[in-house]
């Protein structure tokens, strides 16, 4: 280092000011893309050039990618395409500080066609080493001679590659314990149960994998499943792992109730704006400002309600009843339904441009069928959370648990649960106390081999709503295999 201090006499401001820049990068507690833009900004400042590259070289691979480009006008250059692929080899090959006023003139470095698209005239290039091997190369250049590409400017380059070659131990370490940091983030991600969800079955951790990638956007969620599978749960566990966990969640079911009373709900109302208005009030919408809506069963929505929506979602602003004032929300919405979106919009019944902007990022909840080996640990949680004292369930009453179909999914499992502790003897819960309601678990295995296919297929649809895609998924097979056999038993039937 002090070989290269001994060559540099008095250095200007602007060099001055780089090398202060450089240190203060290199120096920060965190490597930012941004900090060696300013200092490349710096650099080319100093040196009064056109354009700065900091390349990292891949020995592995033997290419160049670009850490921070800049041109005089502090642009960033995102394309490595546009500096000369021949300048970047003549320093990695010589392994040494280069400089050429005209490399026009230059035919080992003219032939490159970037040099001549380019119109690269002046260039300053020295390599980065880090333990004896180049780590990177910084160049300069310009489309103009350039007379402060003196030899002191190279020295000035030369100090700068010293300098991150003195910290690239620790830049590297920083990274490395980034990239470490991402890592294991992503592994507790896959552990890490969801808030107030039970389960450790492939389908769970898949569905807890979706949540926590979700609930660290904005994005609006759209949750689908089956009637009793706890959407609402879903919902809960996004707002909870989300940026927006400290602020309100509110949640509005829209089945069955009447549009005008759903709208007051949503979006409040005036005072005057019908009979029995007594005073302002505002709506869930705004109540929950900054925080969470989760709508569940949107699909039962009106259409004059589903335009309102609709503007809340794009403009994130709301009208009250009566009211002509526009107020502004901030409010992320989750919205759920066990019905087929896409079906009801082919039908008319729901807006298209409604169902895209619910539909950003679509959850699906697994059934319990398909999850069954979540049923002990299920049944074991809700016997301690719903029973008095020590119950336990023996051995026989949970395979009695297992091997039943569940078309109410977690719900009815509950149910089930609250009964047999009401009918559990000594403490414990026999299979006498397990009461299914069978007329939803019948024998569908009967009959020939087509026939028990044709059972297993059609009585999959109905569980799923007529709808054939999560059918055909629940069943691990295409929606086409599904339209094919069904097509292949009824040929056969028809002779």
């Amino acid at each position: 280092m002090n070989d290269i201090i001994d060559q540099i006499k008095a250095p200007t401001k602007e060099q001055f000011e780089a090398v202060y820049k450089f240190t203060q990068t290199l120096h920060s507690l965190i490597y930012q893309d941004a900090l060696i833009e300013e200092a490349l900004d710096q650099v080319v400042k100093a040196i009064d050039a056109e354009r700065g590259l900091f390349a990292r070289y891949n020995n592995v691979n033997n290419d160049f990618t670009i850490i921070a480009a800049r041109n005089i006008k502090q642009e960033t250059i995102t394309s490595l395409n546009e500096f000369s692929s021949g300048i970047l080899k003549e320093v990695l090959n010589s392994k040494k500080p280069i400089m050429y006023h005209d490399v026009q003139q230059q035919p080992d470095l003219s032939k490159f066609e970037s040099v001549r698209i380019s119109g690269i005239k002046s260039v300053i290039g020295v390599p980065v080493f880090h333990e004896k091997e180049i780590w990177g190369i910084i160049i300069a250049d310009s489309q103009k001679f350039r007379e402060k590409f003196t030899k002191q400017n190279l020295v000035m380059l030369e100090l700068f590659s010293r300098l991150i070659s003195i910290a690239l131990d620790r830049i590297i370490e920083i990274e490395l314990l980034r990239l470490e940091k991402i890592s294991l983030e992503n592994q507790l991600e896959e552990n890490v149960n969801l808030p107030d969800m039970i389960g450790e079955s492939k389908p769970m951790k898949d569905l807890a994998k979706l949540i926590h990638r979700v609930a660290k956007t904005d994005a609006t969620v759209l949750i689908t499943g089956e009637s009793g599978t706890g959407k609402d749960l879903v919902a809960r566990a996004i707002h909870k792992l989300s940026k927006r966990k400290d602020k309100p969640y509110l949640a509005q079911f829209c089945g069955s109730i009447p549009d005008n009373l759903l709208e007051s709900e949503l979006f409040g109302y005036k005072k005057g704006a019908f009979t029995g208005a007594n005073s302002d009030k505002k709506g869930l919408l705004e109540v929950a400002n900054e925080g969470t809506f989760f709508l569940d069963e949107i699909a039962d929505i009106s259409t004059a309600l589903q335009t309102k929506l609709l503007r809340v979602i794009e403009n994130q602003e709301i009208i009250r009843l009566g009211d002509t004032q526009v107020k502004k929300i901030n409010v992320r919405i989750i919205t759920a339904t066990n019905k087929n979106l896409s079906d009801l919009v082919k039908k008319g019944e729901f807006r298209e441009d409604l169902y895209y902007r619910l539909n950003v990022f679509p959850v699906r909840i697994p059934t319990l069928r398909e999850r069954q080996g979540d049923i002990p640990l299920l049944a074991e949680y809700y016997i301690k959370r719903i029973g008095e004292g020590n119950i336990s369930i023996d051995s026989a009453a949970m395979k009695k648990l297992e091997q039943h179909h569940w078309p109410g999914n977690v719900r009815q499992l509950i149910n089930v649960i609250q009964r047999a502790l009401i009918f559990a003897e000594n403490g414990k819960i026999g299979t006498d106390a397990i009461e299914l309601d069978e007329t939803h678990n019948e024998n569908i295995y009967t009959g020939t081999l087509d026939e028990i296919t044709k059972n297993i297929v059609v009585k999959r649809i109905e569980e799923f709503g007529g709808n054939k895609t999560l059918a055909a998924e629940s069943l691990g097979v295409s929606r086409k295999w599904i339209y094919i056999k069904l097509a292949e038993i009824e040929k056969k039937k028809n002779g």
